[in-house]
Parts: C-alpha cells; structure tokens; sequence
C-alpha cells in the first residue's frame, strides 16, 4: 500500500475533541501513517505534548504563532517559547508567516512574530512551516533578510500563482499542497503550475479540519475535513501532473520523512 505522510493536522481543533482515535486510525487505514500536528499559538503547546505522548509512533510536531495570533506574541514571548522548544524539540516551527487577506493581526505584529521566530528557528537549527496569503511581498522580504541562514522551509497550503511559486523554488523551499487544488472553478492556474514545482520539493497535506475536496464524493454532512481523504488529494495532484500514485506518494513521503528528521 502506497505510504502517505499528511504534512498539515490541526488536531488541537475543537472538531476533533471526541473522535480524535477514530480518524487517527481511519488515516491510518487510507494510506497515511505520519502526521504532522500543528500549532497556531504557544498555548497548543501542552495540549500537543499530550498527544505526542500517546501516538508518538506516527505524530510529529510543530511549535510556533500563526499570523492571525501575532498579537499575543509580545516582547517576552521569544523567551516562552525558546523555553517550549527546549522542553519538547518540535520537529519544525511554525506556523508562522503573513496573512494580510483576514488581517486579525496588524502588518506591524505579524511581521515582528514572523521575524522572531525565524530567529528562533535559526537559533535551533529548526525547519520553517510557513503560512502565506495575499502578503508574498512582505513574506519574501522578510525571509530575504535570514535566507543565508535558514535550514529548511515549507509553505504550506501554497495556493499562489507561478510567479510566487517561482520565488519559493528559487529559495530552494518545500511546497505544500492541500485539496485546494481539487477545485477546478478557482484553481486553474494553480493547477497548471504546480506541473512545475520539482517533485523533490513536494509534500502533500488536508490541512485537516479545513480545506475539504470539493470534489470528494461522498462528502460527510459536517463538511470536515481528515487525514483520510490525503489519498484523493494524491490522486488529483498524480493526474494533474501525468504522474502515477505510486510516483507522488513515494517522493512525498520521503521529502517529508527527510523534512521533519524522521527516520
């Protein structure tokens, strides 16, 4: 069975509070068998920890503030979370980065977090998971500034055009694809693109509980979407590139075991 890695699981969301176990194991019986837990403040910390602990077979982690929280991230809160990178070694940092579209964060707070924790992960030698909507210009300045010395990045949920994908593989960076692209309305040009994005530089994600393929059939009356649904992600993406399954779920889930420093 061809082996995915679903580089994207907001598990903390209040969604999964009651059958967390059941789609842990309904994604483990449609092909995926890691899973990457993300974090969106520093509070999610402790509650990942937990969970960590209990499926630390198949879960690894991040650690970081989401642009929508850069609010909260304050003059002392580089030091908290320098103190939970000690305590628990995520795998990678973030989700950090720019989100100028929703705006629940100033420009000014989002860009002082971004920077902060790009430090931070340089400090550690940690991989960037990243998050960028209607802000590429600032994002791209921003990590300009560190380029030199940033290990790894991702950007995750990448749903931008050719010419933001070309900066990105010009950087060298890793690109996450969701069920996004299973939308033909919205998508046309990502779906060209992402012909281009080198195959050694693609990871596949649900973003799960958001993001659900429109085209998924049958789709589940709460519309959220899971980890099992990352095999008809793959499929898409396999036609849309003329490559096989077997292609796409080999080179992505070993990019993402190189990624994330699992053996």
């Amino acid at each position: 069975m061809n082996q995915l890695f679903d580089i994207a699981c907001n598990f903390t969301h209040e969604s999964f509070n009651d059958d967390l176990n059941k789609v842990i194991d309904d994604g483990l019986a449609n092909g995926v068998n890691r899973f990457l837990v993300v974090a969106a403040e520093l509070d999610d910390a402790e509650k990942i920890n937990k969970l960590i602990l209990q499926h630390d077979d198949f879960f690894c982690f991040t650690t970081g503030v989401h642009p929508h929280h850069a609010k909260s991230f304050n003059s002392d809160s580089s030091d908290r979370m320098r103190e939970l990178i000690k305590k628990y070694s995520p795998n990678a940092l973030g989700e950090m980065g720019l989100d100028f579209f929703r705006n629940l964060s100033s420009h000014d707070e989002q860009v002082f977090a971004f920077a902060e924790q790009i430090k931070l992960a340089i400090e550690f030698n940690k991989p960037l998971f990243l998050h960028q909507r209607d802000a590429h210009e600032s994002f791209i300045k921003v990590l300009n500034t560190y380029k030199a010395d940033i290990d790894k990045a991702v950007v995750h949920c990448f749903t931008g055009t050719q010419l933001e994908l070309d900066d990105y593989i010009e950087c060298d960076f890793y690109i996450g694809l969701t069920g996004w692209i299973c939308d033909e309305r919205r998508n046309k040009d990502l779906r060209a693109s992402i012909k281009n994005i080198p195959l050694n530089r693609l990871m596949l994600e649900t973003d799960s509980p958001y993001l659900i393929p429109r085209n998924l059939k049958p789709k589940p009356k709460s519309n959220r979407n899971e980890p099992k649904n990352l095999m008809h992600i793959a499929s898409e993406i396999a036609g849309l590139r003329s490559e096989s399954i077997e292609e796409i779920c080999n080179a992505t889930y070993q990019n993402s075991l190189d990624f994330f420093n699992q053996v």
